[in-house]
């Protein structure tokens, strides 16, 4: 059997992203909202909202129970400190917990993520299932000869 773990992240990300397309769907203040404080302009990706929402999904899958406030930081950018007028050095800055809390209540809608009482989000059998099933399709349209030997 096929895991999530058997596979590219990258790739089994794309795939997820195609399949949560058509199940969360995104709201309308997206296009004007910032993924962090690092960043200066809003996403530009078409498909940036799947694609996030896969990625959230993956991680608390692998990573889980996990909270908002650790996934924020995983999400997290490093700022430029430096202007024209003064010299500072980088710092780390956290991503948006209003994306990521909005997409894990999404995820949690339609059953594929659940909060642990007092631990953070774990995924359900569902979404570990969903996982598992699109894990399985992305390796058999892989064509890379040392993935061979877990098909």
């Amino acid at each position: 059997m096929v895991t999530l773990y058997d596979v590219p992240a990258d790739a089994l990300i794309d795939e997820l992203a195609d399949r949560l397309a058509d199940r969360i769907e995104e709201p309308g203040w997206v296009n004007y909202a910032k993924t962090g404080t690092s960043k200066e302009l809003p996403p530009q990706q078409e498909d940036f909202w799947a694609t996030r929402a896969a990625s959230l999904l993956r991680k608390v899958a692998v990573d889980g129970p996990v909270g908002v406030d650790r996934l924020s930081t995983a999400y997290g950018d490093r700022k430029q400190g430096s202007t024209r007028y003064r010299v500072a050095a980088n710092h780390t800055e956290a991503g948006s917990k209003k994306i990521i809390r909005t997409i894990l209540q999404q995820l949690e809608d339609e059953d594929l993520v659940s909060t642990a009482q007092g631990e953070g989000r774990v995924a359900t059998p569902e979404g570990q299932s969903l996982l598992d099933e699109v894990a399985a399709d992305v390796l058999d349209d892989l064509d890379r000869p040392e993935l061979e030997k877990y098909a």
